[in-house]
């Protein structure tokens, strides 16, 4: 996800769960009155009643289809443009609304997430969501109310490689999300989320060692350094408060924080949330750190000055200096306190740019 959130008014837009929400209204519709409603208007969980345009409607031998193309609003979301279909047939007797997973649409095959392995990736509030717009059409119209909902969008088992579905263990395609319906442009709710299930999942798995990443070359290089599975593996991104928070109430014995030399120092400066949004860097609280290892009081001063963590990091390395390992153990002080109680083994490992290991506090209970 981009996270460079343009300045100005965004747009909202809408989850997965409102668009198939729609499409299944629609196809329930035109199979019960012949024509499908376009636009067709759906309740939202907070009570809210949008309308969607259709971009498909068919009757079909024995049922109805009807597509809604999702649009995101201004959200840097990978599914923007996707269209989400529903087909809807008669369920057996007694069965009321069940679900199917069609094109792009994945299926669960790990523990841990909000839904049994299995199972089609359509999440409790997005089916709570369809089942209550799909009973109110089926008493305004007297229709039937044993169905049978396939929800597919085309393409989306190529489009779930670029989410974290497949090490979540969210095979084939795309997960039907949301739980109000409306995207918040630049929320980060969907990675958070992704976060925590896959915690779910690890734990789920009886993993014993879980590892968040600030990024892509830090994940490797603490993969590489444990020999841990995927499945261990959390794409943390800058959101360390938010895993450490998840991690208090849902513990793992161990956990390792892996991330970059700038990402760390601002981790040992207090910082929970690691994005500049948040706060940049603060090269005197770096040179005072550098101070910490022993060196000259120049070059304290000199680091003060630097243009960047890196520069100061070079700096110290240069003269054999190990800074890394004090930010290590100051970024390892402030997540420590995030996980307070909880019973957790923690460590820091702190990575440059090329993935070597730069400074590291080994595994230490949180006190």
């Amino acid at each position: 996800m981009d996270e460079s959130k343009p300045a100005g008014s965004l747009r909202r837009g809408w989850t997965t769960g409102a668009c198939a929400t729609a499409a299944a209204k629609a196809a329930y519709i035109g199979w019960q009155a012949g024509e499908c409603p376009d636009p067709v208007e759906i309740v939202l969980p907070g009570g809210a009643r949008p309308a969607f345009s259709l971009a498909l409607a068919e009757i079909i031998a024995g049922g109805a289809r009807a597509g809604v193309v999702k649009d995101a609003g201004d959200d840097p979301d990978v599914t923007h443009g996707a269209l989400v279909i529903a087909t809807i047939r008669a369920g057996a007797p007694g069965s009321g609304v069940t679900f199917r997973a069609g094109e792009g649409v994945g299926t669960v095959t790990r523990a841990g997430l909000p839904l049994p392995p299995g199972e089609p990736a359509i999440n409790p509030v997005p089916r709570q969501m369809i089942r209550d717009n799909l009973e109110e059409a089926a008493r305004s119209l007297g229709g039937a109310t044993d169905i049978e909902v396939e929800i597919a969008i085309p393409g989306g088992e190529a489009i779930a490689q670029r989410t974290l579905n497949p090490r979540l263990g969210i095979l084939g395609g795309l997960s039907i999300l949301g739980t109000t319906g409306v995207v918040v442009p630049y929320s980060c709710a969907a990675w958070i989320h992704s976060i925590y299930r896959g915690i779910d999942v690890a734990r789920a798995g009886g993993l014993d060692h879980v590892a968040g990443a600030t990024g892509s070359t830090s994940e490797k290089a603490v993969q590489a350094l444990h020999d841990l599975p995927e499945q261990a593996l959390i794409d943390m991104g800058d959101f360390v408060g938010g895993m450490l928070k998840y991690l208090r109430r849902n513990p793992v014995p161990k956990v390792t924080i892996a991330g970059g030399f700038a990402k760390m120092t601002k981790l040992g400066q207090g910082l929970l949330d690691l994005h500049s949004r948040s706060g940049a860097v603060d090269l005197d609280w770096l040179a005072e750190r550098l101070g910490e290892t022993g060196a000259d009081a120049s070059v304290v001063m000199q680091a003060r000055s630097a243009n960047t963590a890196l520069e100061v990091l070079e700096t110290a390395r240069s003269l054999g200096l190990p800074l890394g390992d004090v930010v290590a153990q100051h970024a390892w002080g402030t997540a420590a306190k995030a996980l307070r109680g909880a019973s957790i083994a923690l460590e820091v490992a702190v990575f440059d740019r090329n993935g070597q290991l730069v400074g590291r506090v080994p595994f230490h209970p949180v006190v």
